[in-house]
């Protein structure tokens, strides 16, 4: 009778062990899927996208959207550098485009593109504190190929990105948008 009750004993805790082990198999799977197919952990660090977003920022971004290859111009994205750091940075320049900086102005195809989403007050109080002429040193004209983009972070004057690492081709673009959860008074959606 002790060794049938410690027999069943025995079966109870494999089968529950086992139980626990498909659960936390399939908690890895899920978890997997959800950030490899529809949204991934951002986490901001440093201050090249300031002041859009600040370092040590939380959130998620979509990666459907960019699987898709719905990236235009503006949106914020999170791409992978040579060295596979992820980079939150900005969509400046789509592929095929030529894109020139001068005199503090963006040209896309020789036409002025205006930057709605850059702070102003930003941008003029960097330029005096570093005594430069600009916020965005001129560069280019550079043109893109057919599967390149031009990423710049927000924080011109501070910012390692395409004027840096080069162009990002679609396939190390792993996500777009950003979608703040922490600081829990920042939450919300990064606007272009």
């Amino acid at each position: 009778m002790f060794k049938l009750k410690e027999k069943l004993n025995l079966n109870n805790f494999i089968i529950e062990t086992l139980d626990l082990a498909r659960t936390v198999l399939i908690c890895i799977l899920v978890v997997f899927a959800f950030t490899t197919f529809l949204l991934k952990p951002v986490k901001v660090d440093g201050s090249s996208m300031y002041p859009t977003l600040e370092d040590g920022e939380y959130g998620f971004s979509y990666v459907l959207g960019a699987l898709l290859g719905q990236i235009e111009r503006f949106d914020v994205v999170i791409v992978e550098s040579v060295d596979e750091k992820l980079l939150v940075k900005r969509v400046i320049a789509l592929p095929g485009e030529t894109i020139e900086y001068l005199d503090d102005e963006l040209y896309i195809n020789n036409e002025i593109v205006e930057e709605p989403f850059l702070d102003e007050t930003y941008v003029l109080s960097q330029i005096k504190e570093e005594n430069s002429e600009y916020f965005t040193e001129n560069f280019g004209p550079y043109e893109l190929g057919e599967d390149e983009f031009f990423v710049m972070g927000d924080n011109r004057l501070r910012s390692y990105d395409s004027r840096n690492l080069g162009f990002f081709n679609q396939d190390r673009i792993v996500s777009k948008s950003v979608f703040v959860l922490y600081p829990f008074d920042k939450i919300g959606v990064v606007s272009n």
